[in-house]
């Protein structure tokens, strides 16, 4: 295990109010003129070297504090802990410091009833000085890093809008469905309606998730199904998808649009043909929703940069959600998306 390194901070906290502490504390131990008598010095600086542990004790015990508690909404518990925190390291250093100096009779110092008292009251004073100190760089250091994260996001919302917006405008996408619709309204007019119904339903979906981050599973899945109705009505029996979602689970959140991407990636990068279908599984479990597509390689290549693998990775880091995660066997393309659920 690695020890924990001090920084410039915590040892110049330690460097200006130890010696104060030690001071006052030889001030109410030795007396008005403790300074003046060699022995009482003898006794200040076995203060000092006492004091190297409890405040390395501190150092990695308030790290280990924010980390427990890092976020704004756990503040409170945070300070909790670390006035108990204070206290408990507090009354340990004085405890060694009064019982050290009058076992060893360092300074010539006896034990005097309220001693103990005294140096646990003027400890419990000065420490709280660096304690604030570290509280008010954590909270500086915490809402810089909450602004940098929140200037991230909203740049891959613009870069994720300004993809989907391509994928709304594409001119093979649009020309596709107004033929399709082309052709219902001759042959079939209450199936064109349907279409357009469809189309309508997705582009209406694109436009209003474009300007929020997360959805609910059910948005998402409802969306899909039009989305799908569109991809079927140019593949027809080249591509099938299956969709078993737990009723449980359709309020959990995702990133908007992330199963239009994968659905999208997977019609992009297979062979579609009705001797060998694509077939698409959308299915939760263990609260993960999982986008599963037989592999039918393309004979010639298209190019990927995999923007909408990244772009939906890079969205669950800065939630800090674990658990995305991308499966090839060279038979089945699956992603796994963690759902957010309360």
């Amino acid at each position: 295990m690695k020890l924990a390194k001090p920084n410039m901070m915590e040892w110049m906290s330690f460097l200006i109010l130890m010696p104060l502490i030690g001071a006052a504390m030889c001030f109410k131990l030795f007396g008005t003129e403790w300074y003046m008598h060699t022995q009482a010095w003898h006794g200040y600086f076995y203060m000092l070297c006492i004091a190297l542990a409890p405040w390395y004790l501190d150092v990695v015990s308030v790290r280990l504090i924010h980390s427990q508690y890092p976020t704004y909404n756990t503040s409170g518990r945070r300070i909790a802990v670390l006035f108990i925190k204070i206290c408990l390291i507090v009354f340990i250093s004085c405890q060694m410091i009064i019982h050290g100096l009058d076992y060893w009779r360092i300074g010539g110092y006896y034990h005097k009833p309220g001693d103990l008292a005294w140096c646990f009251l003027i400890g419990f004073c000065l420490t709280n000085i660096a304690t604030i100190i570290w509280e008010g760089d954590f909270i500086v250091k915490q809402w810089k890093e909450s602004l940098a994260e929140q200037e991230k996001y909203e740049q891959l919302n613009l870069i994720m809008e300004f993809e989907s917006l391509k994928s709304q405008v594409n001119p093979h996408f649009l020309f596709n469905c107004l033929n399709t619709l082309s052709a219902l309204i001759t042959m079939d007019k209450p199936q064109a309606e349907n279409f357009l119904n469809e189309l309508s339903k997705v582009y209406r979906y694109l436009l209003k998730n474009n300007e929020t981050g997360l959805s609910n599973v059910k948005s998402e899945v409802e969306f899909i199904r039009s989305y799908f109705k569109l991809l079927k009505s140019r593949f027809d029996d080249a591509l099938y998808f299956t969709i078993e979602i737990d009723p449980n689970l359709e309020e959990c959140l995702l990133p908007s649009l992330s199963l239009q991407m994968l659905v999208e990636n997977a019609v992009k990068h297979n062979a579609l043909s009705k001797s060998k279908p694509l077939t698409v599984i959308i299915s939760t479990q263990n609260k993960q929703l999982q986008i599963t597509n037989n592999i039918q390689p393309l004979i010639k290549h298209v190019p990927s940069g995999k923007f909408g693998l990244k772009n939906i990775n890079s969205k669950y880091d800065i939630l800090k959600i674990p658990g995305f995660e991308v499966k090839n066997d060279s038979i089945y393309f699956t992603v796994e998306l963690p759902l957010i659920c309360n």
